[in-house]
This record gives C-alpha cells, structure tokens and sequence, in this order.
C-alpha cells in the first residue's frame, strides 16, 4: 500500500476514534444528568477512548483496522455504545431521547467547527476550494504550499466529512442507529411505549435498511454542506 494511503488510513483512523469517544461520552453524560448514571460508573463520561474501546473493542478497533486495510485506506467500517438502562428509558421516554439525540448532536458540532476552520483558513489565504472533490469524501481542503496549511488541512477534511456521516447516518429512524430513540420526543407517553416496543423487533433489519439507504441521505447532505462551506463554487 503507498504511504500516502497508509497515511490517509491512519488518519482516519485517528479522527474516527476521537470523533466516536465524543459521540458516546455525549450520550453517557447527558444521561448522567437526566438520571441515569449507567455509562458514568461505567467510565464512559470521558474522552479517554479506552473505556469505550473496552465496551466495544471489535466496533471501534478490529472492525474499523480490517476495514480500512481491505479497502487500502478509502474507507472506515465501525461502531460503538454507551449502556442505557431500560427501565429507566422506559419511564422518561423522553429524557432518554435527549440522550439519544446527544450523540449526533456531538457530531454536529464537529462538524461546524472543522468547517469553521476551514473557512477561516480559506480567508486567510492558508486553504483553497479544492478542484473537485474525492469519491471517499475525505479532500474537502486544498492547500497552498504551506507546510502547516498542508499538514492539517487532511485531518481538518476528514473530521468534517466523517462527522457529517457520522451525524446523518446516526438520525435516519431506525434501530439500532440514535435516530429511533429520537422520535419519542415528539410522541405521547402511550405512544412513546407502543413505538418502542415495535422497533424492538427490528433492530437486524434497521441496521440492513440504514445501510442501504445511508449513502442516498450522506450525498444531498454533503453537497449542502458544501455549497455552505464554498458557496462561491459549483461542484459538479
């Protein structure tokens, strides 16, 4: 594999675990404030990766390394979970979906603030628009000679293109992805429990038709988010 895919692979890597230790401690804390203190005696209020890895060492290390090598660093494969209590989701129904929707909302604010320093790189003349855009997503940035501009403007793409899957992906509504807990926060109590029990016996094809229709809901949601961060370019 040529070192510059090496490079990209480790990147990513690198960028996937701090931006999914983010997601999950979002969750763990937000139900730590709102009564369920599950995922905070199990460590998981913390940006330390490893008690998140420790949960979920296939998802976050195994699946996502294997990955990236049969696809020669073009793409990243994995997962992660913050423990919930049931009954007590199932009391606050709506508190929990707060908790659900921590997690995205994690990745949002990734999001607009790799954008930001994007954008502001590009003021300053340290970035450019880049002349089109890869098929991984992951060359949002283009740079000018600069060193330091060159060295961060990789990491900088990739944490804004990965959160952005990561945030989109997450809230299509079906489980075992965020966006099925969300919902309840716009239902009744009645309602909340009859949605939940049904989704229950989906989870193995929520998962199947999440990933069938991610890449139709990532690719509008990209070119929208790229229209925002160079709105004076046109990609085709």
């Amino acid at each position: 594999m040529p070192g510059d895919l090496i490079a990209l692979g480790l990147t990513s890597f690198v960028v996937f675990l701090f931006s999914v230790t983010l997601h999950e401690a979002a969750h763990a804390f937000a139900a730590w404030k709102l009564g369920d203190s599950t995922a905070y005696h199990g460590g998981q209020v913390s940006l330390n990766p490893i008690p998140h890895v420790q949960r979920a060492p296939f998802g976050m290390l195994l699946v996502p390394l294997v990955s990236l090598l049969l696809s020669k660093g073009q793409s990243l494969f994995g997962w992660a979970s913050a423990p919930l209590d049931p009954v007590w989701a199932a009391r606050h129904h709506r508190r929990s979906a707060i908790v659900y929707a921590a997690g995205p909302a994690s990745n949002l604010l990734l999001v607009l603030l790799s954008g930001i320093a994007i954008r502001v790189g590009c003021l300053l003349g340290h970035f450019t628009s880049p002349s089109q855009i890869s098929s991984d997503y992951t060359l949002v940035a283009a740079t000018s000679p600069e060193g330091f501009a060159n060295a961060v403007a990789g990491p900088l793409g990739i944490l804004f293109s990965l959160n952005l899957l990561l945030f989109v992906f997450n809230l299509i509504p079906v489980p075992p992805l965020d966006g099925h807990g969300i919902v309840p926060l716009f239902l009744s109590e009645s309602a909340a429990d009859t949605y939940r029990e049904t989704m229950a016996n989906f989870s193995f094809i929520g998962l199947i038709v999440a990933w069938r229709v991610g890449s139709f809901v990532y690719e509008p949601a990209f070119d929208l988010a790229l229209r925002l961060l160079y709105p004076d370019v046109t990609y085709s």
